[in-house]
This record gives structure tokens, sequence and C-alpha cells, in this order.
């Protein structure tokens, strides 16, 4: 059995669907925190129990009989995503599995600005230790996130942000479309394997991009840290929340996201979607 934690989020939720279609339900489990949310799974044969990260017992006990575990990473930035993370790894090693996926990011990295990267890094050392087979997805920066980084560039034509770096920036779709591919599978993939869009894009890129897309000049302006922390705060976003995201243009200008993989398009077996395809959706008709 495969066991898929965080399956009603966006990203293991697709991951469940994609199996669904590579292989009979009884021998998918999800294990999620209301139960009553993954129905939809339940009513199609999918084994639904609750467990979370902040519950040992209840996540072993979803775990039971499981052969492959994906962890999806802890998002909630006030808690302790290791220590999160540690019991999921403790609750598959107990219940007997013999391999871990973890959904980690292409910045993985001790020394990384960014710090849930350190995370990612922390989180892949346990599994190692944990002395079963495991595969961390080290997927690319998932590319909805531009929405919020390039600010109201379709208001203003501009793209106004700190100094950056190349970005492979991924769909988060095809992401999970990947998972599936290699729960279902046969090929072995021992520890980290990068999962990116073809092609690393700088602000200036994509205000290149926005440009074609629309027909009307977006220009690149770049702002200092400060003064974009500053502009952010103005705006009603948490100093906290400017801060931390500043680590992300930081990690980007050391080239923390800047490579990229061919592996998601072998294992998808077409074109990953590019950052063009994710500013065309973006677009407001009005």
């Amino acid at each position: 059995m495969i066991v898929i934690t965080g399956a009603t989020g966006a990203l293991n939720g697709a991951t469940v669907e994609h199996l669904l279609k590579r292989m009979p339900p009884e021998k998918i489990g999800v294990s999620v925190r209301d139960p009553a949310k993954a129905q939809h799974f339940a009513d199609r044969g999918v084994r639904v129990r609750r467990g979370s990260y902040e519950d040992p017992a209840a996540l072993r006990y979803s775990f039971e009989d499981a052969e492959q575990v994906l962890l999806v990473s802890s998002n909630d930035p006030h808690a302790d995503a290791v220590a999160l993370h540690r019991v999921g790894i403790d609750a598959a090693v107990a219940a007997g599995a013999r391999r871990i996926l973890y959904t980690s990011h292409q910045g993985a990295g001790a020394d990384s600005p960014f710090h849930p990267a350190r995370d990612h890094a922390a989180t892949e050392q346990l599994i190692a230790d944990s002395g079963l087979a495991w595969t961390a997805l080290r997927n690319g920066f998932y590319a909805h996130s531009l929405g919020w980084l390039l600010g109201p560039w379709q208001q203003t034509g501009t793209v106004t942000a700190p100094a950056d770096g190349p970005v492979s920036w991924t769909d988060r779709a095809d992401a999970a479309e990947a998972a599936a591919v290699i729960l279902a599978g046969d090929r072995a993939f021992d520890g980290p394997v990068t999962l990116t869009a073809r092609q690393a894009v700088t602000f200036d890129d994509v205000a290149s991009l926005a440009s074609k897309i629309t027909g009307r000049d977006v220009e690149r302006v770049t702002l200092d840290d400060e003064e974009w922390i500053a502009d952010k705060v103005a705006a009603g976003t948490p100093e906290a929340m400017a801060q931390m995201t500043l680590t992300t243009f930081k990690a980007a200008r050391e080239g923390r996201f800047a490579g990229v993989d061919p592996l998601l398009a072998e294992l998808l077996g077409r074109e990953p979607r590019t950052v063009a395809d994710q500013l065309a959706a973006d677009i407001d008709p009005a």
C-alpha cells in the first residue's frame, strides 16, 4: 500500500488523483487531519484514516500496512517543521514502511538564506538516517507563487521587486503528477531527485514575457531590500512575512533555485508548464 499525507491539500491531493489513474484504489491510503474532507477519496475505495504530525499514535495507525509513505512538508510558518517531520519519519519506521518519500525543495541546503530550505535539508538528513530507503522530491519553486511576488503588475505595468536571480519556476500540478509516477513505477529513485521546469528565469525575463503575452510594455523595477520591505509593510503585509519573503530573493541571488533538470519532463512524458503558461493563466480577462 502507498499512504499519502496531506491528501486534502493541493499538492498531495493531486498526487492521489494521479495515483488513482495508475493503480487500484485499495492499494492507496491517505492520512489526513479531517477524514470528512477526504470523503471523495473514500467513496472511490481509497483507505482514509485520520493522522497528523501532532498526533504520533494516530499517524502510526494511518500508516499501517504501508510499503511507501509520502510525507508532505509542513506549511505552518510558526511550527518547528523539522520536529513535525521527525514524527512522520518515526511513524513510517514504526509502521514497517519500506520507503519514505518527502516533498522537499530544489533549494534545500543547511546554509541557505531561505529558512524553509534549511528545514528541508534537516528533514532529508533525518530520513537518510532512518534506515529506510528514501526519496526527496526536490520540487522547483512553485510557479503560482509568482502571483504574489510579482505584485499588481497587470495594473501598474511594472514588476517591482528586489534584485533577484534565475529561478526554475515549476508548476505544482506537474510536480504532483511526477510524484505519482514515481510512487506507482518500478524504477527506484534513491536520495534527492530534482523536479523542475526546463528553464530558469529572472524577473527581467518575466517582465519581458509579460510584455509579449499582454502586448504592452511591462517594466522591471528593482528596489533595494529595505525599500521593498517598507513598501510591503505600508501595503499591509506583516513585517515578519515581508522579511521572510525577502529571503527568497536573497537565495535566488545566490543561485539556489537556478538549476534545471530534464527528469520532470521525462516522468511526465511531455514538456512541463512554463512561466509563460503561468502568466497567461493569471491574466485578468477584464
